[in-house]
């Protein structure tokens, strides 16, 4: 994917409303200090007609194309940047660096180049620097982190964002579908690229419009976050309503949600704000999709934070099709004269808010024992990111001269403590994760933040610190200084070889030394994929161990997660297949279909830019699950009984979509002759779309506009079948 900057003019001081500058997150984290030098560049967000624009990467195939679209919808791009280049493109300037540029820019090249333009931007106090970039290695992304908490002048969106787009202001710095956005009220903050657009499609259509759109990216650690976005939009004039959309990973929903609360609370007639939180049915240790779209140890489940936002007054929805409808009816409410409230369709009242149209408020099912197995095992299975099996994660150890047990099987597990380094989401920084027990989800894990971009990572401050929280404070002086040495070994490897996460339990031996008794590690993808670094451990996958129809679609840049399987309730429950475009939205109709009565065999992520071989391509995935049994005579019990096909046409056009699905259908007539498909085309080219299926004439093919219609009728079919 790609990345961009943009430059601007500057906006008068804010007054925007803000926690103060430490205080203590729930799940037993730290304290989070904002950097409230950095907090001052918030208002570099607030983008619009006085905006100029200059892309870096601008004489790139599509840099060109999204340069041309934006223009004539009425952004000021007033240049671009091509390094070792001058002249004139698009009528436009060239010139060979920001620096020279002297103006407002904005980046817009591959993930590999992306962390040197985006450092240059930096440099040269770019005001905005939006990275729409996918797969950036994340330790060049905590870099790039370190260097903002230094400065007040640049603020980043992303990366793996969508951008930023200001429908008042006619400003696009992105890659939004512009059919969706139109001048209005609504301001949108979110995680998700698909969901964004669905949100922005919703307003539309509930003739609502739109004010500011912030999309955060779902990766690991972002450079906004959804707070930063809702601070902006609850200051910003032409927004009168906000909508959020949320998914599993982080604290950044829990964090909105305390905010939320207290600015209701001390705001006379505050904004109204409906969400939406993606991933209730994602199974543990699984990367869904995005990159960030995962737990880590010490982090809330989505469904901890829908009730957190259900608590602070926050509409929460299952669907962003329903956000136009429900941010209507308390707009309608506001300016009513009478000041009579009621409960918009598809919302429960305040004091539950979760019954119609919301979630299930049930734990997704799991695989039998899965909640007791090793979280190495649990999440040996994810795509996006390598996790090694537990047993070649202890040889690495052993091989990087880690103390490691001799028979860790046999470490009773009242022996043993969570010893972690991973990412604090909250500060962007690399951080030691410790508890005096080994439940990754207990409010006891406590997180400590430390730097390692000028050198070896420095633990000395806060070692004591960790010994205390795992009870080892008081222990012999072996015993801490066995635990100090590991520390140091832990965090130079999570440096050396680009992990993400290095979780472990450890334990105290007979000579009261500390040695490891079980090992999940997790390494970043993208630092092989885009940085070609750290092949030596991405060797280490043993593809024997995982699934083969989810190996089968990686080659397409297919996510293709089976849910399901094996799982308490029966494999026969799981009987709709779906197929989806963009992770946020394909996890959302994982919920949304547990909501209407069923259950999705499958969680399948075309990618953001789904073409008619890549619908083929999934639909041949799809019924590679051996649960797919065709039989012209028998029905067996546990066949996959429909397959619902969710597509939002933002980048995607509805009619390349159709016309890809009927392709499918004509080429795999043998597989498809028993399950019948129901399709919701949506965005741009809708009824294109619509309309090449209708006029198909194949049996068994339904086509619709309306989500839960879509969602109701698979759902009938598949019960009515099973």
């Amino acid at each position: 994917m790609l990345c961009r900057h943009v430059l601007r003019g500057t906006a008068p001081p804010s007054t925007l409303p803000r926690l103060g500058a430490a205080r203590r997150c729930r799940f037993g984290a730290t304290s989070v200090v904002r950097n409230i030098s950095h907090d001052a560049t918030l208002k570099n967000l607030k983008i619009g007609k006085h905006t100029r624009v200059i892309f870096q990467g601008f004489t790139g195939r599509q840099a060109t194309a999204n340069a041309e679209e934006s223009i004539v919808w009425g952004t000021n791009i007033v240049g671009g940047v091509t390094p070792g280049r001058e002249g004139q493109h698009l009528g436009l300037p060239v010139l060979p660096s920001v620096r020279k540029a002297r103006i407002d820019t904005c980046i817009y090249v591959a993930a590999h180049q992306a962390p040197a333009a985006i450092e240059e931007a930096i440099e040269a106090e770019v005001p905005l620097v939006v990275a729409v970039a996918e797969h950036i290695p994340l330790h060049d992304i905590l870099r790039i982190h370190s260097m903002l908490k230094t400065q007040s002048a640049s603020r980043l969106v992303g990366a793996n964002s969508p951008g930023i787009i200001s429908a008042v202001g006619k400003c696009r710095i992105g890659f939004q579908p512009l059919p969706c956005f139109e001048p209005g009220k609504v301001g949108i903050v979110a995680k998700s690229g698909t969901l964004s657009y669905e949100t922005a499609a919703s307003t539309l259509r509930a003739g609502l419009g739109q004010s500011l759109c912030i999309g955060v990216g779902g990766d690991i650690v972002s450079g906004t976050g959804l707070l930063d976005g809702l601070r902006i939009l609850v200051e910003d004039e032409s927004t009168e309503a906000i909508a959020m959309c949320g998914e599993i990973g982080g604290f950044a929903e829990i964090e909105a949600a305390e905010w939320i609360q207290m600015y209701r609370a001390n705001t006379r007639n505050p904004k109204p704000i409906a969400a939406v939180v993606a991933g209730v049915n994602a199974i543990p240790g699984r990367v869904m999709g995005h990159a960030g779209a995962f737990a880590l140890p010490g982090e809330p489940d989505a469904l901890t934070k829908v009730k957190a936002l259900q608590a602070a007054g926050v509409a929460v929805i299952n669907h962003p099709s329903r956000f136009g409808p429900v941010l209507k009816t308390f707009l309608s409410e506001s300016q009513s004269p009478s000041g009579t409230k009621t409960t918009p369709a598809g919302v429960a009242p305040l004091q539950h808010r979760r019954a119609l149209h919301t979630f299930t408020g049930k734990r997704p099912s799991l695989r039998p024992g899965r909640s007791n197995l090793s979280p190495s095992r649990v999440a040996a299975e994810s795509r996006r990111d390598l996790y090694l099996d537990r047993d070649v994660a202890i040889d690495l150890l052993r091989w990087q001269g880690l103390s490691v047990s001799k028979a860790p099987d046999e470490v009773p597990d009242s022996a043993r403590r969570l010893l972690a380094v991973s990412v604090n989401r909250d500060t962007s920084s690399p951080c030691i994760i410790a508890s005096p027990i080994t439940s990754d989800t207990d409010q006891a894990a406590r997180r400590f933040d430390f730097d390692y971009i000028d050198g070896e990572p420095d633990l000395a401050p806060i070692r004591l610190e960790v010994a205390k929280t795992l009870g080892l404070g008081k222990d012999t002086v072996e015993t801490e200084r066995s635990l100090f040495g590991l520390l140091d070994q832990l965090a130079a490897l999570f440096r050396s070889k680009e992990a993400f996460l290095l979780q472990t339990h450890i334990t105290v031996n007979n000579q009261d030394t500390v040695e490891i008794a079980h090992a999940h590690l997790g390494f970043d993808d993208a630092a092989l994929r885009s940085g070609k670094r750290q092949a030596d451990v991405h060797a280490l996958r043993d593809p024997r161990l995982e699934d083969p129809a989810e190996l089968a679609a990686e080659p397409d840049g297919i996510v293709y997660i089976k849910l399901g399987t094996g799982s308490r309730d029966g494999d026969e429950s799981h009987n709709i297949g779906t197929l989806v475009n963009g992770a946020g939205l394909a996890m959302n109709t994982v919920d949304a279909l547990a909501d209407a009565g069923g259950r999705a065999a499958n969680f399948l992520d075309t990618g953001g830019k789904a073409t008619s071989e890549t619908v083929k391509r999934s639909f041949e995935v799809i019924l590679r699950d051996e649960r797919v049994k065709v039989h012209q005579l028998t029905m067996w019990k546990n066949q996959l009984q429909c397959i619902f096909v969710n597509i939002f046409g933002g980048l995607t056009l509805g009619d390349m979509i159709a016309r890809g699905i009927v392709l499918a259908f004509r080429d795999l007539a043998a597989q498809l002759a028993a399950i019948p498909v129901v399709v919701r085309i949506r965005g741009t080219n809708e009824a294109e779309g619509q309309k090449i299926i209708a006029d198909s004439g194949l049996r068994g093919l339904y086509a619709f506009d309306d989500f839960d219609e879509a969602a109701a009728k698979a759902v009938e079919l598949a019960n009515r079948r099973t």
